[in-house]
């Protein structure tokens, strides 16, 4: 998507900024600032916003070979961030018969065609349409049965769609994933029923065959779940800027420690280093480090590099 980003409510007008953002892409270019081959898949619009977010991936040394431009007149998606209260922000969507909402099947299975170690997806896709359910599903189908590793992000968005319409349309997902990655209150949208406790949850989603089960606690860290136990991580500690991003920034982080073959402990250090420059920087994918900044933040503070 293209991202309009306010300075203050958005009734009273001024100034925007703008920016590309989505959670793919963000994940998308964490991991390649640290130093990972990454290919997108998706669809942009015809028209002058889709360029914008080409041109971003790839300048940000994404392979967009397998990126359409839609051709039947659909626009690039957009949102619109506002802040709100401190770092509180509210983002508005306008993704309705966007070029990213008929993304389908084929799109997908044809990036996959040309290889990976990791599938990652997000419970934002399916949300869009129901070609672009089809296609998470059918990559996810894919990307299994060529044992390449499923990774999938829950990324709820109320503003989407509903709680029971996500559950429905996520629990098919479960079969064919191994890492799933969500945060507290998104965790219990993987099981059928609502109500139980965290730990019933995740045993839950393990006993269905995923391997691991990362549990995104914001300023609290995370803790990861394998059938070998928990293993907790708490966040690195940085003055808040912008809390959007952070999740993805988690995300591309852990992933790198995957491809890197870290344990658990290196994939959530890296992990919440990531999400530590996401919300110490503005924008969604502005500030996330290379493989050689990642230890800035064991620097003092006021440290000048020269």
């Amino acid at each position: 998507m293209a991202a309009l980003r306010a300075h203050g409510a958005l009734r009273l007008g001024g100034s925007l900024g703008l920016s590309v953002a989505g959670a793919e892409s963000n994940v998308a270019i964490g991991l390649a600032r640290l130093g990972h081959r990454v290919r997108w898949a998706g669809r942009v619009g015809a028209d002058e916003l889709g360029a914008l977010v080409l041109r971003t991936l790839r300048a940000e040394g994404v392979d967009i070979d397998h990126a359409v431009t839609d051709d039947a007149g659909r626009p690039t998606g957009l949102l619109l961030t506002e802040p709100r209260l401190g770092t509180l922000t509210r983002v508005s969507y306008y993704r309705a018969g966007s070029a990213g909402s008929a993304v389908s099947p084929a799109d997908a299975l044809s990036a996959l065609a040309a290889g990976a170690r990791i599938l990652h997806l997000t419970g934002i896709t399916p949300a869009l349409s129901a070609s672009a359910a089809e296609a998470a599903l059918a990559a996810a189908g894919a990307a299994r049965d060529a044992g390449i590793t499923v990774c999938l992000d829950v990324n709820h968005r109320s503003r989407l769609w509903t709680t029971d319409q996500a559950r429905t349309a996520l629990r098919p997902l479960l079969d064919r994933t191994d890492l799933l990655i969500a945060s507290e209150d998104e965790l219990p949208l993987m099981l059928e029923e609502s109500g139980a406790r965290e730990s019933e949850v995740v045993r839950g989603i393990l006993a269905a065959g995923v391997d691991e089960v990362v549990v995104k606690r914001g300023a609290r860290g995370a803790t990861s779940f394998t059938a070998d136990g928990a293993t907790d991580r708490a966040a690195r500690q940085v003055d808040a800027v912008d809390l959007v991003g952070a999740g993805d920034a988690f995300v591309a982080g852990y992933l790198s420690g995957v491809l890197d073959g870290a344990d658990v402990t290196g994939r959530l250090h890296r992990a919440v280093t990531t999400a530590a420059f996401a919300v110490a920087t503005r924008g969604d994918w502005e500030g996330l480090p290379t493989r050689d900044e990642l230890g800035l933040l064991d620097e003092p503070d006021g440290t000048t590099i020269r």
